[in-house]
């Protein structure tokens, strides 16, 4: 009996959602993006956050001129990212978010924690956006908002808590939200307008830096430190010198930087959910993921190189970096063109972010994951007020209570493992015997789940030792069949305990390892050859041979490494970040096992499969017996 109830239950944990009819089929739309037009909706989605609210605080705290390195690190990581996320929406036949293709291809379980981390990604970039708003407005005026709200809502205890309550952040998030509910829809035309003005505050802010820039700013001293901190006006306190020069906080700094920097890169997979509406996705969404990347690395690069040498690093206003610069370089009137392209950066990113949540918790909502009363719709435009109340004031609070810098780390958390869930996944489907996600089409495979499911959390129950043992280096098949989708399934689990362990290894001990301590040493050469060993296996596994508009190359090496730089990443976060997360995934799990397990559309469906399978088997027996 237990048994039984355990494999019920497991069964519950990775059923897969069926897309209807209406959402299985295509449709017969003409293509109509080419190259050039998803590089400009990933760019429009991605450029600006990492200038407007990085580079002041990474520069500052974390790394100094070496940003540079960060910058190209992330975007390394994101690329990775962006290829397998672009596979695994070619999967589905369908344009959608993440949540829905992680549903419809590894199951219910698996999707409710992607989507749990969207949702954690969109709340908190809505809210860290919303306040780097509030300071760059709060720049313009010369700090006296801060400076009120400061004396008046000053934030004392606890530590994690922002110094101050920022209750202009509260009331430009709560102003949006109202807006959503009166119906108010995105505007290409204005997202097209705001990101021109990023682009050319952008291109000044460059040409402007190798004006005034000096490289000696790359090569600073303590010298430089006490000169600076006894000739200092500004109304901010000077940063920490480090140990001067390019690196001033060492390869760790750079490491921490790096973690915080893949805020930067959050976007780009806007292109990957456009295999439909691509001319030629097979090389359209790739070459978009990697020309918007590379070009906002490209941007990001030459803007922290110009700050960095206009300004010391320790001096710059790590809230509102590129303003304060001008005013460094006694360019005063230019301080008013860069506020401009800031604020219009931000708006665009903002209405990016504020759009889209409600919509994700919609979508949750309306599949049983999240409460029901989350998807009921209000109207003649069918708008969810109580999803769109529910996001934006949960955002507007966080707006109001966290540090900037606190909700980039958890923004940060959130997608790293979003992009790991995303890598993993199609590491494992692409060595699945091909699936049919149609759900017109796969109820008779329904009827006894238990038998015909490619289940990866039942062992396989065929042969001895001796023969399991020879499948995993010379599989009996061609193509991909139960079994070695199983294997793969299992072996790619096990890699993902061995990768953290060595991230783990690596991120807190690395000089010991690299100086050839015996003990860390050795714990890192055996985890590399049980990595290796381990992908060897799944390596000799068979492929799909299911033809997709887009396949991420090099597997399995390319979503293991992804894996690998994304895992690593993490183990940069604070531990104040971790207690945060911890806290926000308690409480999606007390939601999903208290409520979304049992009130999903996939459990209800299944509820209701005995009945119909009975009266379909009714209603065929006359027929047999007659014939």
């Amino acid at each position: 009996m237990l048994r039984q109830y355990v494999h019920q239950f497991g069964q519950k944990l990775v059923r897969r959602r069926r897309l209807g009819p209406k959402e299985g089929s295509e449709r017969h739309t003409a293509p109509r993006l080419n190259t050039l037009d998803l590089i400009a909706l990933g760019l429009g989605g991605t450029l600006g956050n990492g200038m407007y609210i990085l580079v002041g605080e990474v520069s500052v705290y974390e790394a100094g001129p070496a940003i540079v390195i960060c910058y190209l690190l992330a975007g390394l990581s994101s690329l990775l990212s962006g290829l397998c996320y672009a596979e695994l929406a070619a999967q589905v036949p369908r344009s959608s978010s993440v949540y829905l293709y992680s549903y419809v291809t590894m199951g219910q379980l698996y999707a409710f924690i992607t989507g749990w981390n969207l949702i954690l990604s969109y709340v908190m970039g809505t809210a860290c956006v919303s306040r780097a708003w509030s300071a760059a407005f709060d720049s313009l005026t010369g700090n006296h908002i801060s400076r009120a709200f400061q004396g008046t809502f000053s934030l004392n205890v606890p530590y994690f808590l922002a110094t101050y309550a920022d209750f202009f952040a509260l009331g430009l998030v709560l102003l949006l939200t109202g807006l959503l509910f009166l119906g108010a829809r995105e505007s290409t035309l204005a997202n097209k307008v705001f990101t021109g003005l990023n682009l050319s505050v952008l291109s000044f802010t460059i040409v402007s830096g190798f004006i005034k820039g000096d490289l000696h700013n790359w090569r600073l001293t303590e010298e430089d430190y006490r000169l600076a901190t006894s000739g200092s006006s500004d109304t901010y306190s000077l940063g920490p010198l480090g140990s001067g020069g390019f690196l001033p906080f060492g390869f760790e700094g750079i490491l921490q930087g790096a973690a915080t920097c893949v805020y930067a890169f959050i976007g780009f997979d806007v292109i990957a959910t456009t295999g439909k509406e691509a001319q030629d996705p097979r090389r359209s969404i790739p070459l978009g993921i990697v020309v918007t990347i590379f070009v906002c690395f490209l941007a990001y690069f030459a803007v922290s190189a110009a700050l960095t040498l206009m300004v010391p690093y320790y001096q710059i206003h790590p809230q509102s970096p590129l303003l304060q610069a001008f005013l460094h370089i006694g360019w005063n009137p230019a301080r008013y063109v860069v506020a401009v392209g800031t604020l219009c950066a931000l708006t665009s990113s903002l209405l990016g972010t504020i759009f889209t949540m409600p919509r994700l918790i919609y979508v949750m909502a309306e599949d049983g994951l999240l409460f029901r009363g989350l998807a009921r719709l209000y109207g003649r435009r069918g708008t969810p007020i109580w999803a769109i109340l529910v996001s934006g004031s949960f955002a507007a609070v966080l707006a109001l209570l966290l540090e900037l810098i606190d909700l980039v780390y958890l923004v940060s958390i959130g997608t790293l493992l979003a992009y790991s869930l995303v890598a993993f996944s199609v590491l494992v489907l692409r060595y699945q015997p091909e699936q049919n996600f149609s759900k017109n089409e796969k109820k008779d495979d329904d009827i006894d789940m238990s038998q015909c499911e490619a289940s990866p959390w039942e062992p396989a129950s065929e042969a001895g030792t001796s023969r399991t043992l020879k499948t995993l280096w010379f599989p009996s098949s061609t193509t991909p069949t139960l079994k070695s989708g199983q294997i793969v399934y299992g072996c790619a689990s096990l890699l993902v305990l061995l990768l953290t362990l060595l991230s783990l290894v690596l991120a807190r001990w690395p000089s010991q390892v690299f100086s050839g301590d015996p003990g860390l040493t050795t714990v890192a050469v055996l985890l590399l050859l049980l990595i290796t060993g381990v992908t060897a296996i799944i390596w000799r596994q068979p492929q799909s041979p299911t033809a997709l508009h887009f396949r991420a190359p090099a597997l399995p090496v390319l979503p293991l490494v992804s894996i690998f730089a994304n895992v690593y990443l993490l183990m940069q976060m604070n531990t104040g970040a971790w207690v945060l997360f911890g806290i926000w995934m308690a409480f999606g799990f007390a939601i999903y096992f208290g409520y979304g397990i049992r009130h999903s559309l996939e459990e209800n469906s299944d509820q209701q499969l005995p009945a119909s399978t009975s009266q379909m088997l009714d209603q065929n027996m006359p027929n047999d017996e007659s014939g």
